[in-house]
């Protein structure tokens, strides 16, 4: 299951990974983000061990997603020792984000 992370929670576990980090960005009430949602799952158990996956609730952690230039929900961040490598923004297919993944792995 993908992580949920805070503002509290960023900086240790995104920013300090020695893995790779997905990170989605989302709301309860946006329709693209309950369609990526499940694709998120997915990812987290195919690269579990290999790959930290989380999820972080926009509405009630807003800091990170300002200091990366979130304007719209769903983004998608990959990071790579505190780094941003990739961005999706919006709801694409699995490969897209598996491929960025692979891409730092």
């Amino acid at each position: 299951m993908a992580l949920e992370i805070t503002d509290a929670t960023f900086d240790e576990v995104v920013l300090k990974s020695d893995k790779p980090v997905v990170v989605d960005f989302w709301a309860a009430w946006c329709g693209p983000c309950r369609m990526v949602g499940p694709i998120i799952e997915e990812v987290s158990a195919e690269y579990d061990g290999k790959a930290v996956v989380g999820k972080v609730d926009v509405d009630a952690n807003q800091e990170f997603a300002a200091k990366y230039g979130v304007r719209n929900i769903p983004t998608v961040l990959v990071f790579k020792n505190g780094e941003i490598v990739n961005r999706q923004v919006g709801v694409s297919p699995k490969k897209v984000y598996t491929d960025a993944i692979d891409a730092v792995l």
